[in-house]
Formats: structure tokens, C-alpha cells, sequence
């Protein structure tokens, strides 16, 4: 059997097509469909290890969990992780291929559609419906030829398309008309709906300009949904999460932000925590005198600790670590806690460079990525942070480099020394306990009362999540419509 398809594409990147695609899956799939998403080529630094450990967009975790199944690379078969601005990491069907500029892979890409359809033909085989998710625009006329991704892909899938524009940054008539306007004729005619995001207000002063928009498009309305507050994961370089500078919770968590940093996800389930506010700091200045540091996982160590060097922020960092706060390091984080990185078969541009100095840990790349599901428990840790001994983890790694201690690789789940901490486990707080013993000293410290501290069941928390966004659009969608398109196909 072969699946019926719809296809989300935007205005522009930030529209909500990620979010509309997770919606539709949490629709479709209590509605007795059997359904997938897809996403042909990804580009971010939010990925994940499935669990034959590929690697994979978070977009397409979210997605898949959302429509209840478990996230697999055919999904998502083409990832790029940028590694600097002209250039990115090429993963191809959950594996590392090559890192490639921008002019080289652009070149390249058509070479890619045979895993890009294979991979959709193995889900569409099995799933009822597939929900593909475009990027960007598909108006980027420089980017047109050999496109794989927007009306590419929707003429390979044979795909209807619903066109999403954010009404919340203004000009929403305009994006969607203007993105309309600059398609081809076979490109137009996909067009079956349109979907404007993240409304505010009073929908009957919008009627007028969707009456508009109707008449010039000769495209029906398929939904007005409104900005919705739902707590999913979120793809990177959009996210609102990373602009949060200033909190006035009980306890302050400083995560540095790196110019190349990844998986931020992982703070999710500390945010959660009432009482426990999350930041992000891209200025010494900044940092102040938070309860916990932590410097996050990172695509390019070496570059992002050049930067933490050269902004100052090294140097309060260290201050802050003498006057006893705990620091903790994740992955790429982790590595630059130590004394020395180094990469001599160039996987970042080759080299030596001396580390923060805080962890008494040597990191040398090398050409094979870990990429692996972890399940353990947390070992005997000193320090502020103790309470974690013990405690239950579930996440994965996804990392270049071996770590070694006095010459010996790091086995342990989480290194501890004195206030500083490292790990390589990407979700470590993702377990409830876990995270009630990360915050609960946190509090202590602060002479506040720890016992009512409590931490979110991560999975249950999505799960509802899930559903309160598929509410919304259920209750803003012409489900109808949507159906009847699908149907009907392109």
C-alpha cells in the first residue's frame, strides 16, 4: 500500500511548519490513521540518536512522537549540522558523510535524491499517511534548481501543500500572497490550502483580510490558529528559548550560549521546575552570579572555546568556579572543561588548544562519531552536586573525540571534581528523579525549601504538550478541508 501525503510549507523559516506537521501526526493518529512525518533534508543543531543509533533532526523526534511511533532515520535521511557559516556536516541516512561548504553541497544534492526516496517510499509502504514538512520558503528562487526539500520534494511525493504564514511578525497577507506570486505554475497549483500561524486577538477583524487573501489567492483558508503556548521541543536557530537573558525564579541557571551550540533541548526539563529559571548568556557581563553554570554541547569545541576565550566569559567562569558555584558541562561543554582538545586529523580544522582548565580531562578527536542510546545510573560524585550519586539516567551520545583521566578513556556516566562536573549524555535531566536531585541542592544552598521541589515526568509532560497543540488546530483547522485534500492529493 502506498500512503497519501500532505506537505507543510512556510513563508519563511520560524512560520510554525515544524509545529504544524507535529500537530497533524497528534491529529491524524487518534483519528485511526496510521501516520509518519518526513522531512527530506534538515538543517540544525538539535539532533538525536534513535535507537540503532542514527542520527537524526529533533524535529522529526518530536514529530514522530507526537504521532506516537517511534522516531527512525528514514524520516529525516538528510542532515546538516553547520560547522561554521559557509559549511556543514552531511548526514546522510543517520551516518556522517562528509562536511561540505555550501557551494560544494549545493552542487551535490541531487546526488542525494535516491536516499531521500527510498527512504520515503520505505515509510510511505507502511503508514497510511505521511506528513512532510518543507524548509524554509519555497520562494528562495537562487535555491530552485535541483530543489530536494520544498516543491521538489512535493512533486516527488506527488504531495498537496498547505502554506503556513506567521501573522505574529506582521505582514502575513503579504507572505503569503508574495510566496504564491514567486512559484511556478505546476508549483502554485500544489498550493491547496493556507494556514495563517499564531494569531492574537479578535479572529472577525481578521475576516476582512482573509476574504482578501481568498479572492487573490483562489486558495481556500484552511485554519487560523492562534499562538499557542506548548512547551516542544524547539529547532535551534528560531528558538525563542535562546533569547532569554533575565529571571526572577528562586534559583538562576546560567547556560552559556555558544555561537555553535547544540541540543539546548536538554535544559527543557530544568526549566520546568517551578522555581527554577533557565537563561542565556552570550556576554561576561551577563553572567552575574547565577546557582549553576552550565556550558552546553557545541558542533565546533575548538572554534566555540576560541570564543569563550575572546568574550571574556572563560575568565568570569573560572571566578565563579573558585567562589565554589557548580559548573557542569555537556558534551562539546564538557570537552572544554579540560586541560586539552586536540584534533589531529582535522576534524575541526586540526590543532591543539588548551581547555578551561577545570577538569583535569585530555580530549582527542578522531574521525569516528560515537552515536549511541545510554541507559545507566549516575556513580559516587563529591561536591555541591552529590545528591546526583545513584541517580537513574536515559539519553544519548553524540560526539567526535575520546576523553581520557591521568591517561585512561572516561567511562564513567558524569566526571566529577570538587564543583565542576562533565558528561557526555545528551537529556541526562530528563528523568524526573534526575532532576529533582540537580535542583533540590540548588535550593538547599540558598537556605529555601527543597521539599517541595518536583520535577516533571518529561514523557508525560509531552505527551500532554502533544495534545494541547493538536486541540488547537483541531478546534482552528477546517478538518474537512484537510482531509478532503488529502484525498484528493495533489
Amino acid at each position: 500500500m502506498t500512503a497519501k501525503a500532505i506537505m507543510g510549507q512556510g513563508t519563511m523559516s520560524g512560520a510554525g511548519k515544524s509545529l504544524l506537521v507535529a500537530g497533524l501526526c497528534r491529529i491524524f493518529a487518534p483519528d485511526g490513521l496510521r501516520v509518519a512525518p518526513f522531512k527530506s533534508q534538515n538543517m540544525a543543531l538539535n539532533s538525536a540518536i534513535t535507537a540503532d543509533g542514527a542520527e537524526m533532526g529533533r524535529a522529526q523526534v518530536v514529530q514522530a512522537e507526537a504521532a506516537g511511533i517511534a522516531p527512525e532515520v528514514t524520516m529525516n535521511p538528510i542532515l546538516l549540522k553547520p560547522t561554521n557559516d559557509t559549511g556543514s556536516q552531511v548526514i546522510v541516512n543517520g551516518q556522517a558523510r562528509a562536511t561540505m561548504s555550501a557551494r560544494d553541497y549545493f552542487a551535490y544534492k541531487h546526488e542525494l535524491i535516491p536516499d531521500i526516496m527510498k527512504a520515503y517510499g520505505d515509510l510511505a509502504s507502511r503508514f497510511d499517511v505521511i506528513v512532510i514538512e518543507g524548509a524554509g520558503s519555497p520562494a528562495e528562487v537562487n535555491l530552485k534548481d535541483d530543489d530536494i526539500v520544498n516543491m521538489g520534494m512535493a512533486r516527488m511525493a506527488s504531495a498537496p501543500v498547505l502554506l503556513v504564514g506567521d501573522i505574529d511578525r506582521g505582514g502575513v497577507f503579504a507572505q503569503l500572497l508574495g510566496t504564491l506570486m514567486l512559484l511556478e505554475d505546476d508549483e502554485r497549483a500544489r498550493v491547496k490550502g493556507l494556514v495563517v500561524n499564531k494569531f492574537r486577538g479578535d479572529k472577525t477583524i481578521l475576516d476582512p483580510g482573509l476574504d482578501i487573501l481568498r479572492e487573490r489567492s483562489g486558495v481556500p483558508i484552511a485554519g487560523v490558529i492562534p499562538y499557542t503556548l506548548v512547551d516542544i521541543d524547539d529547532e535551534d536557530s528560531m528558538s525563542d528559548r535562546l533569547s532569554v537573558r533575565a529571571t526572577g525564579a528562586a534559583v538562576d541557571i546560567a547556560v552559556i550560549r555558544l555561537p555553535k551550540v547544540s541540543n539546548f533541548t536538554d535544559f527543557i526539563a530544568l526549566s520546568a521546575i517551578e522555581g527554577v529559571g533557565v537563561r542565556y548568556v552570550q556576554r561576561a557581563s551577563d553572567l552575574g552570579e547565577p546557582d549553576l553554570i552550565i556550558l552546553p554541547g557545541t558542533k565546533n569545541t575548538i572554534a566555540d572555546l576560541k570564543w569563550l576565550r575572546e568574550s571574556g566569559i572563560e575568565t568570569v567562569l573560572l571566578k565563579r568556579a573558585a567562589a565554589g558555584t557548580p559548573i557542569v558541562g555537556i558534551c562539546g561543554g564538557y570537552q572544554m572543561l579540560g586541560l586539552e582538545v586536540s584534533d589531529p586529523h582535522g576534524m575541526e580544522g586540526g590543532g591543539t588548544i588548551r581547555g578551561v582548565g577545570l577538569l583535569p580531562t585530555r580530549t582527542v578527536f578522531e574521525p569516528a562519531k560515537r552515536q549511541v542510546r545510554v541507559a545507566t545510573s549516575i556513580g559516587k560524585l563529591e561536591g555541591p552536586l552529590a545528591a546526583l550519586s545513584g541517580m537513574p539516567v536515559e539519553g544519548y551520545e553524540i560526539h567526535m573525540g575520546t576523553t581520557t583521566l591521568e591517561g585512561e578513556p572516561v567511562t564513567a556516566p558524569v566526571v566529577g571534581i570538587g564543583n565542576v562536573y562533565g558528561t557526555y549524555i545528551h537529556g541526562i535531566f530528563d528523568t524526573k528523579e534526575c532532576a529533582e536531585a540537580l535542583a533540590s541542592p540548588l535550593f538547599e544552598a540558598k537556605g529555601l525549601d527543597a521539599a517541595d521541589v518536583r520535577a516533571h515526568d518529561m514523557k508525560a509532560y509531552k505527551e500532554e504538550q502533544y495534545d494541547k497543540l493538536a486541540r488547537a488546530m483541531r478546534d482552528n483547522m477546517d478538518m474537512e478541508l484537510i482531509y478532503r485534500i488529502i484525498e484528493e492529493g495533489a
